[in-house]
């Protein structure tokens, strides 16, 4: 009878414990919820500067061009403006030099160009750099250095080295007894030159991205690949590629969104030409608002290329694995 009821006593005593613990697991987890500010006034309130600097200069800008292209507009006098609807984006497929379709074709060779070339050029460099060491680290800083440095300064040294009378490119070629090029003089080198630029400018940030997938992935899968094996090809490739998915969908998406809207290096190294063989649509959309004052058109062109820009995003965003199912 008292063993009974001493056992009884235990088991409600220890009954009133398991409770006791989930009430201070509860309080905890109580606590860390009022913790996360995303979902309170305080966390607006926090947010509310960024929000509203994204805003002023993001969101208000956009809005603001889509409704400048539906207007021939006036810049000195915009209460001068006329209404035209739709009539700008008509004009974009009307004959001009250049065209629209011509510098949507540049745009998208360049875009193409570097999303393939930068992208297989950047995860070999991170493959070969991924191993620790003095020598290793240095050469990740060198490979990283262009990208830190201002494009307009760069682009302005690639023009001289691209210089076909005493430029260094044209130096080393005739060094090699190889035929010199016009480099960025030329028609059908023009765009091959910018592209070689841009790659050597851009690679090293993409590098870096792909440096810091490699370094979480699961070595597991790669040692018990070794032991049944897998040679450094089929290590890679059912391996090391399939954990890197995610990492190249960012690469991908970034890449293009950043050559879409490259403006820099065809105004100073090629000034779109010769021919217009390297005008882009961002490049196209400074000569009409800036040189022709043609605003309207320009907002229509801008329009475009923002709308090229996130069909591009979402496809990628559709089609790119989720973190977890890598």
């Amino acid at each position: 009878m008292t063993t009974s009821t001493t056992g009884a006593e235990a088991a409600s005593a220890g009954g009133g414990r398991r409770p006791g613990r989930r009430g201070r697991g509860g309080r905890s987890g109580g606590r860390r919820a009022a913790r996360d500010f995303r979902h309170t006034p305080k966390g607006w309130l926090y947010s509310a500067p960024a929000v509203l600097i994204f805003g002023a200069f993001v969101i208000v800008p956009t809005f603001y061009t889509f409704y400048v292209s539906l207007w021939n507009w006036n810049v000195l006098n915009p209460s001068l403006s006329v209404y035209k609807g739709l009539g700008n984006y008509a004009e974009l497929f009307k004959a001009a030099d250049p065209g629209f379709v011509q510098t949507l074709v540049n745009s998208l060779y360049f875009t193409g160009a570097m999303v393939i070339a930068g992208t297989a050029i950047s995860l070999a460099l991170a493959l070969l750099l991924q191993r620790g060491g003095t020598v290793m680290n240095g050469a990740r800083l060198a490979i990283y250095l262009p990208n830190a440095t201002p494009l307009v300064a760069t682009s302005l040294i690639w023009s001289w080295i691209y210089n076909p009378q005493f430029g260094l490119a044209n130096w080393g070629l005739h060094l090699l007894h190889l035929p010199t090029s016009p480099w960025v003089q030329g028609q059908a080198t023009s765009m091959p030159a910018v592209i070689l630029f841009s790659l050597w400018h851009e690679a090293g940030f993409t590098t870096i991205v792909f440096l810091g997938g490699l370094a979480i992935i699961n070595d597991e899968y790669g040692e018990a690949a070794r032991v049944d094996g897998a040679g450094p090809w089929q290590e890679f490739w059912h391996i090391t590629w399939p954990q890197l998915r995610p990492v190249t969908s960012f690469v991908l998406v970034i890449t293009t969104i950043l050559s879409l809207q490259s403006f820099t290096q065809f105004y100073q190294l090629s000034g779109g030409g010769p021919n217009n063989a390297t005008t882009t649509l961002s490049y196209l959309v400074y000569e009409e608002s800036q040189v022709l004052q043609n605003t309207g058109y320009a907002a229509a062109l801008a329009v475009v290329l923002f709308l090229i820009t996130v069909f591009f995003t979402l496809v990628r965003r559709r089609t790119s694995p989720r973190v977890g199912a890598a």
